[in-house]
Parts: C-alpha cells; sequence; structure tokens
C-alpha cells in the first residue's frame, strides 16, 4: 500500500529555482528564485539512459540530462523511504533526525528547509507522497496526496494554482516506481528480454518480468517531469527555472534497496537551468544531504547552523569543482534489523556493519516478489552463482572494502584478500578513521536494546499493532540535538 507506512519511497527530485510569475497586472518586487523539488521512489540510475545503457524510455529526463548538470557521484545518506526523506528535508544525517528508522514520523522541532523558505515569504507546496509525518505541516502552505497510480496527477495544478505575488517551493513526490507495480495505457510496455539484469540478480524469466514491470512505472515518472517542464515554459519562466532530478533510495530488488552498495545509495541527480547551467556532468562527490543548503543559497537564505551538509553551487558553476571528500551513508532498521555505516571517497568503499551475526534482507530480498523468488529457487538448487548470494550470507563480513572504479557493482571484497596491497592497506586505515571521526562527532551508536527485526521473507510478519521502535541509532549520545556534519574534507590524500 502506497501510504505514509509504505515500506519506502523512491523518488525522483526536480527542483525549480526561478523569480516569480509576473502576470499581466503584477510586477515582481524581487527576483527571489522558485523551487520545485520531485523526488521518485525505488529508483536506480543505472536504469536510466542519461546514466547507463537501458531500454527505458525516458527522453525528458535525457533532455534534463543532455542541457543540464548531471552529478555522475551523488549518493544517498541512507537507502531507505522515510528516512532518506527525513535527511533531505533536513540536511542532517538520518541518526540526526530522530528519524533514522523506516516509517519514523520527522520529530518536531527539527529544522526543515522549507519551512525556512516559508518564513521568508515563500509559498510551499508538498504533493504527492509525504512518508515525513504530521510534523511537517508547518513547513508548507498546502499539502495534496496526489493522483493517479504515480500520485503525479496533479503537480501541474499546482503550478498553475499557485499564488502569482510570492515565489515557491513545491516538494513533488512520486510513488513510481515503488512496489506494487501499477500500468497506464499512456506509458511503454517493456519486452523482458530487453531487460538489463545486474550480475547479483538470477537472469531469469521472473526477474526480466520483475525489471519490465518496474521499467514502466519509470516512464511513467517521466512523462510527469516533461508535464512540469512543460508547464515551466508555458508559463515563460522556465529560463529562470532550476530543475533538480533524484530519488529516494535504489530500486526495489534484492541487494538494492536499503543497501549501502552502489545499487542502493548511488542516486540520479540532474540540475538544469537553460541559459544558465551550462551542459556537462561532475564526477564530484555529492550527497543528497546537500540539498538544503543548496536551496538556501541559491534563494539567498542563511543556512542554518543544524544542517550537517554543504551547498552544491560550486558545482552548479564549475563541473570541476570539489565541495566533499568524502559522503557517509548508515542503513538501519527497515523492517529488517541493521546497523551498517559506509565512507566512500569516490574511488574506494569502506563499510563497517555492527551486526556482523545477522542476514542483510529487506522484504524485495524475499521470495514474495519475482526477482526475490528466483533467487531463493536458484539458492535452494544449488545452482546459485557466487556473485548471486550475497543476502544469504551468515555471518556477514564486519568490514568490507571495494575499488569501485574496477569492481563497478562492488562484489569482490578485498578485505583479507592475498592479493591486498600497501595501497589498500593505507586507504582502509584513511577511511577507517575517517568513518570514526564522523561516527563520534555526529553522535551515531549502536543501540543496546534495538528495535527486534520482522521475518522479512514474509512481507509484513511482526509488524502488528505491538509493533514498537525502541532505541534508535545514537539516541544514547543525543545525536538529534547534535550539528557537527563530521569530515567534509580530507587533509590527506
Amino acid at each position: 500500500m502506497r501510504s505514509f507506512l509504505s515500506e519506502t519511497t523512491c523518488l525522483f527530485v526536480v527542483l525549480v529555482v526561478s523569480p516569480w510569475f509576473n502576470s499581466a497586472n503584477a510586477q515582481a518586487e524581487t527576483a527571489r528564485p522558485n523551487f520545485v523539488f520531485i523526488i521518485a521512489d525505488d529508483v536506480s540510475p543505472d536504469d536510466l539512459p542519461c546514466y547507463a545503457p537501458s531500454p527505458v524510455k525516458a527522453p525528458h529526463l535525457d533532455r534534463l540530462a543532455a542541457e543540464g548538470r548531471v552529478f555522475d557521484r551523488a549518493y544517498l545518506t541512507t537507502s531507505s523511504c522515510s528516512p532518506t526523506r527525513c535527511s533531505i528535508i533536513t540536511g542532517r544525517y538520518p541518526h540526526n533526525t530522530g528519524a533514522p528508522e523506516l516509517h519514523l514520523p520527522l520529530p518536531a522541532g527539527q529544522f526543515m528547509f522549507p519551512q525556512a523558505l516559508r518564513a521568508a515569504g515563500y509559498f510551499t507546496v508538498l504533493s504527492g507522497k509525504n512518508h515525513l509525518g504530521p510534523n511537517i505541516f508547518t513547513a508548507f502552505d498546502q499539502i495534496s496526496p496526489g493522483r493517479g497510480p504515480g500520485k503525479e496527477g496533479d503537480w501541474v495544478r499546482q503550478l498553475r494554482e499557485r499564488p502569482q505575488d510570492k515565489p515557491f517551493f513545491m516538494w513533488l513526490a512520486s510513488t513510481d516506481a515503488h512496489r506494487p507495480w501499477q500500468t497506464s495505457e499512456q506509458d511503454p510496455v517493456y519486452d523482458p528480454a530487453s531487460a538489463v539484469v545486474p550480475p547479483f540478480l538470477v537472469d531469469g524469466p521472473q526477474t526480466r518480468e520483475d525489471l519490465a514491470a518496474y521499467y514502466h512505472e519509470i516512464s511513467r515518472l517521466d512523462r510527469f517531469v516533461g508535464k512540469v517542464v512543460d508547464e515551466l515554459q508555458r508559463q515563460g519562466i522556465a529560463e529562470n527555472t532550476y530543475v533538480i532530478f533524484t530519488a529516494d533510495n535504489g530500486r526495489p530488488f534484492p541487494r538494492c534497496k536499503t543497501r549501502l552498495y552502489d545499487s542502493g545509495v548511488k542516486t540520479p541527480l540532474i540540475v538544469w537551468r537553460p541559459g544558465t547551467i551550462k551542459p556537462g556532468r561532475t564526477g564530484a562527490l555529492a550527497s543528497v544531504i546537500d540539498l538544503a543548503p543548496t536551496i538556501l543559497q541559491l534563494a539567498g537564505l542563511p543556512i542554518d547552523p543544524r544542517v550537517q551538509g554543504v551547498s552544491l553551487e560550486p558545482l552548479l558553476a564549475n563541473p570541476q569543482a570539489t565541495v566533499r571528500d568524502v559522503a557517509f551513508s548508515e542503513h538501519n532498521w527497515h523492517v529488517g534489523q541493521a546497523h551498517e555505516r559506509s565512507v566512500r571517497d569516490g574511488r574506494w568503499l569502506y563499510i563497517r556493519n555492527a551486526y556482523p551475526a545477522l542476514q542483510s534482507l529487506c522484504v524485495e530480498s524475499g521470495p514474495q516478489e519475482p526477482a526475490g523468488r528466483e533467487l531463493w529457487m536458484v539458492y535452494a538448487a544449488g545452482t546459485l552463482k557466487p556473485e548471486q548470494g550475497d543476502v544469504f550470507l551468515q555471518p556477514r563480513p564486519a568490514e568490507e572494502l571495494y575499488d569501485v572504479e574496477a569492481d563497478p557493482h562492488q562484489l569482490r571484497n578485498l578485505l583479507g584478500k592475498s592479493e591486498a596491497t600497501e595501497e589498500m592497506a593505507a586507504v582502509h586505515a584513511r577511511l577507517q578513521q575517517a568513518l570514526d571521526q564522523w561516527v563520534a562527532e555526529t553522535g551515531d551508536a549502536v543501540p543496546t536494546n534495538p528495535t527486534p527485526g520482522a521475518n522479512v521473507v514474509g512481507r509484513g510478519q511482526g509488524m502488528g499493532r505491538e509493533f514498537r521502535h525502541r532505541e534508535l541509532p545514537g539516541e544514547s549520545r543525543n545525536a538529534s540535538s547534535l550539528n557537527a556534519p563530521g569530515p567534509i574534507r580530507l587533509s590527506t590524500p
């Protein structure tokens, strides 16, 4: 069910910045920009043709990518629906928001950048998937549940019916491409034979059909992105508009959603403003925690000291710039019990697991969904390939290190391997130190009384009315009131 309590929400995000609309009878008194933020549900960049070879038809995203700034190394702070959204709206790491686990509402009193925009005179709207909880109502003048299978149906209406005498910010939240799949007649139906199956999944008929249905939902989202851009052009404000597109977590498939590999936390991020942003790609590191300060800076507002991210504005002007040397992500309770932390520097990814005795499962990893079911069938038959066995590992490594450039799917953990080099040892030590510093400064902590895990092999088991979240990550150190961001730039290469 797609609601605040739905399991994740992936997301594409479009951020629009422009001077507010001048009607025939009113003139803008200021050049403050407008913002439209569109976030998709459960979409990985590898499934978009502007990022990787893909059969998906997404002409409107292709256009934004061709004409705007494409971020090739953008990462989420977690690959989990509501925690990602809470992290984005606050500009804070999940364990610092007070809502680091799935289905937790953002607590009252946390900073929210749309609220700062509203206080500065912006008209603010949330349309579509919420999954942030009721305390975000103070940040928005208007909240709409959206319409249609992807909840995108009133996005254009929101743009048309907004007040003409105010700058605006719109958070447009799709439920595409979240399970269960829904079809629409206007959008492409894909041949399963065309699916691109990653090596950690089974290349079989059920997985291919599953991927084809997922592609359909991405194309539906793309169609509504196009409608938004068309409306901006119709109103004559496209050249004064920044469009930022992103998602809330990776594709809803085994070893993707919830995970700290690129298949889980690497996210599409595209920023478009014709005439202002020169087309091009950047390999600079970026995090979704950086969206809040970026928007505030583009709006001409101060960046609140509670924000832990950094502005991406330098990368919009110069794709060769650098704003951060490291990006951090976390994996907390998402139906299954978890406490993993990661740090990456662009080439190297280091992961630390506080619960190595546990399997790393989410609902999509179980046999109730086609791709998961085919994976479990092959496992039971004893014909599983080594690269397909991750979700069955028990125990798991306490530490993992990957050369992402040489191993783009992160299939070979380099720690403890015979081919380990002095360079790998130095990288391991450097990233360990960076992660230790981040844990200490942001107040992260492993719970002593953690939220119990549900039986994620059967959807919804263990999630009855008696279920309660217990001690949260960082709660023992009062992390929700700490503002230190941890390391952003490193003193040594």
